[in-house]
C-alpha cells in the first residue's frame, strides 16, 4: 500500500470514528441540527404567511380541533380547550429529530417576543421518554413550556413528518400548517402571529 492510500485510509477511519462517537453519544442530532440552523438562516424554508393569500382563503380555513389533552413538564394535565380564544402555535417535535433541534432557537425567540400577548405555544414532544424531552429543554435553557400528549392526537394534528407546525387563530381556525423546519424569527412571521390574535 502506497503512502497516499494509507493517508486516505486513515482519513476515512477518522471520519467513521468521529461519526460513531457522535452517534453513540447521541450528539449527532445536535451537530446535524446546528448545521441545519445555517440553512434556516437563509430564509428559504420559512412558512408562507402572505397576508393577501391568507385574506383570500379566510372563509375556507378548517375549524381547529380543541379535543387535545396534554401533560406539561410539571406533570399537570392541560386541555387545549383552555387556550380557546387565543392564537395558538403548535409545534410537533422530538429530541432525536435534527430539523426540530435546528428550529428551536427561533421558536424560543418568537415565544419571548409574544409571551405577553394573546398567544399560546404548545411545544408537543413525541419522544418516547418525556423525561428526555424535559432534560433537553432544561439543558438548552428554552423558556417555553413543553407538553406530551395525554391521549390520542386528533387527526388534524397528525403528520408523517416532524417538525410540523400548526397555527390556529383566535377565532379557532387552523390558518397554517408547515411541515419541516423553519425560521420563525422573521418580521413577517411575527407580524402574522400578531395579526391573528
Amino acid at each position: 500500500m502506497n503512502k497516499k492510500m494509507k493517508k486516505e485510509l486513515l482519513q476515512w477511519v477518522g471520519i467513521i470514528a468521529v461519526g460513531l462517537i457522535l452517534y453513540t453519544t447521541g450528539l449527532h442530532t445536535e451537530v446535524i441540527g446546528f448545521a441545519q440552523r445555517g440553512l434556516l438562516a437563509t430564509g428559504i424554508m420559512n412558512p408562507n404567511v402572505n397576508k393577501e393569500k391568507l385574506a383570500e382563503n379566510e372563509g375556507s380555513y378548517p375549524t381547529a380541533n380543541f379535543n387535545l389533552d396534554l401533560v406539561n413538564s410539571k406533570g399537570e394535565p392541560v386541555s387545549m380547550e383552555k387556550f380557546r380564544g387565543k392564537a395558538i402555535f403548535i409545534n410537533v417535535w422530538a429530541t432525536w429529530c435534527p430539523p426540530c433541534i435546528a428550529e428551536m432557537p427561533s421558536i424560543n425567540k418568537l415565544y419571548n417576543e409574544l409571551k405577553d400577548e394573546n398567544v399560546e405555544f404548545i411545544m408537543l414532544s413525541v419522544d418516547e421518554s418525556f423525561e428526555k424531552a424535559k432534560s433537553f429543554k432544561e439543558r438548552k435553557g428554552y423558556d417555553f413550556e413543553i407538553y406530551q400528549p395525554n391521549g390520542p392526537i386528533p387527526q388534524m394534528y397528525q403528520s408523517n413528518s416532524i417538525p410540523t407546525t400548526f397555527v390556529i387563530d383566535a377565532s379557532g381556525k387552523l390558518v397554517l400548517t408547515h411541515k419541516g423546519m423553519a425560521n420563525y424569527t422573521s418580521k413577517k412571521f411575527t407580524e402574522f402571529m400578531r395579526s391573528i390574535q
